[in-house]
């Protein structure tokens, strides 16, 4: 059998994790994104500037662990774009303004932080780190620079989202360090 293309399987999974999501009660998913929000603690420790996002569709929210940084003294940051065409930056602030592609910004006014931990969303992830987005190179564009400067990438999501089969990597693909989810956190060797 031929492996499932980046983009066949990123319907799959996308299918997968919709589907998933509709089984849940509100109450459940408020109990998994805060066991989620438990998980992520143990990384803020000695962290300046956490960077998370607002969740979009079937995505889990890592608003309560942003919270949970907050309380122990980190700045929360949320991607912004000042230009869809150009890699978008984090800002210091809450997502409260609607950008582009319908994703909630903090105010342009507040200040472009650097994170030293990036909480990232996903389709799915492999155990060797290798990301499914949305596939629109978003992610990928800021996450080179981030890798670079020495931020941990922790990606986010359903425990379902981690898949046993490899993902196909592309040249431009950054591997996370991590995958949080309800279940706990599982660190990828390097």
């Amino acid at each position: 059998m031929e492996p499932l293309s980046k983009e066949s399987l990123r319907r799959a999974a996308l299918d997968a994790r919709k589907a998933f999501v509709r089984t849940l009660s509100d109450g459940a998913k408020a109990r998994l994104e805060q066991k989620l929000a438990q998980t992520l603690t143990s990384l803020f420790a000695g962290v300046s500037v956490v960077a998370g996002y607002h969740p979009l569709g079937s995505e889990i929210s890592p608003l309560l662990a942003m919270e949970e940084a907050r309380a122990v003294g980190a700045i929360a940051a949320f991607p912004s774009f000042s230009n869809p065409a150009k890699p978008f930056r984090f800002i210091a602030g809450d997502p409260l303004e609607p950008g582009p592609f319908g994703i909630m910004q903090p105010a342009r006014r507040h200040p472009v932080v650097e994170p030293d931990l990036v909480l990232v969303p996903l389709i799915a992830v492999d155990g060797a780190g290798t990301r499914l987005g949305r596939g629109k190179g978003h992610y990928d564009r800021a996450l080179t620079r981030l890798k670079k400067s020495g931020a941990r990438l922790i990606g986010v999501g359903w425990a379902m989202q981690r898949l046993t089969e490899a993902i196909p990597a592309d040249a431009w693909d950054v591997p996370l360090d991590g995958f949080a989810s309800p279940d706990g956190l599982e660190l990828f060797s390097r």
